[in-house]
């Protein structure tokens, strides 16, 4: 017997079949379940059911971009997912999944910052409410995320272009990787086939010129880590939580270390390494959901076989 763990962001699926010694019997990764991205997401579950074949399922868990947040969405993922994984399935929001993955369903506050951004805090108890502050999504949320940092670095280039703000060093670095002239920015943004994915592709130049030293790329990851920060604080105060904050993260945005050293230093505290990445959180609440007996060594076992599958 098995369970399915799924976690969807903005821009891919990870899907990961567990055993019930937390081992890794599958691991799949797909393209994007957001039901505001270019493609067919409802085909793309019934492909990843078709992927996954005669598994022997007991239960799946699906985190899903937009669930809880949109009622059209919200009630299309659960007849998607009902319809092509009718064994115990359950569909919960990306950024609560990571949570559950964050700190093995227990107390604290996840910050995420992927594609978009969001943080999610409870306390851990039965009747604890959940709250989650941000993921208002691309067209005016998202503070902090690799979208936003794609964004904001769009607007500093357009104004350097046009004379209005100076930023010599930035915007040639920027230019460079991004294999344009300045006179084809537009061009390029506008012509992406994947928009949302291709402006937050650009985060990773922002974060690579900060590396570099450039003091422009700096500050932008500094503005993103007291949009982050805020979130985070204000996602805990109001699950009645007291300080200090007890946090973790997901995200690729965090492969920038950084934005992690100044959340530190704003937020008094430092983070907890996630106990499982998030489709680990996916795969715990399955086998919760399975009626298997999970424990702190199930839950390590699992982000071990984790770590070595996701390498």
């Amino acid at each position: 017997m098995n369970v399915l763990g799924v976690d969807s962001g903005g821009t891919k699926t990870v899907a990961a079949l567990v055993t019930p010694d937390a081992s890794i019997a599958s691991l799949w990764r797909l393209p994007s379940l957001d039901p505001t991205a270019d493609g067919d997401w409802i085909s793309d579950i019934a492909v990843l059911a078709d992927t996954v074949g005669d598994a022997n399922l007991q239960a799946s868990a699906f985190g899903l971009p937009f669930h809880g947040e949109v009622d059209a969405f919200t009630e299309a993922q659960i007849a998607a997912v009902g319809l092509h994984f009718p064994q115990n399935p359950i569909v919960e929001n990306d950024v609560r999944i990571a949570f559950d993955g964050a700190f093995a369903c227990g107390a604290g506050a996840l910050i995420l910052a992927g594609t978009g951004s969001m943080a999610w805090a409870s306390l851990g108890e039965a009747d604890s409410p959940h709250i989650r502050i941000g993921g208002w999504g691309d067209i005016f949320g998202d503070e902090g995320s690799a979208y936003w940092l794609g964004r904001e670095a769009l607007t500093l280039l357009s104004r350097h272009v046009d004379g209005r703000e100076a930023v010599p060093a930035f915007a040639e670095g920027m230019f460079t990787a991004m294999g344009i002239r300045q006179d084809q920015l537009m061009a390029w943004c506008y012509g992406l086939a994947s928009r949302r994915s291709g402006i937050a592709g650009l985060a990773r130049h922002v974060t690579s010129l900060a590396s570099g030293g450039d003091e422009v790329a700096s500050r932008l990851l500094a503005r993103a880590a007291a949009e982050l920060s805020e979130q985070l604080a204000v996602a805990w105060r109001r699950c009645g939580g007291s300080p200090p904050i007890h946090w973790s993260y997901a995200g690729g945005v965090f492969n920038a270390t950084t934005i992690l050293d100044q959340m530190t230093l704003r937020l008094g505290t430092s983070p907890s390494s996630p106990r499982l990445p998030p489709v680990g959180g996916a795969a715990l609440r399955a086998a919760r959901l399975a009626g298997w007996a999970v424990d702190d060594a199930w839950v390590d076992r699992l982000g071990t076989a984790l770590q070595t599958a996701l390498a």
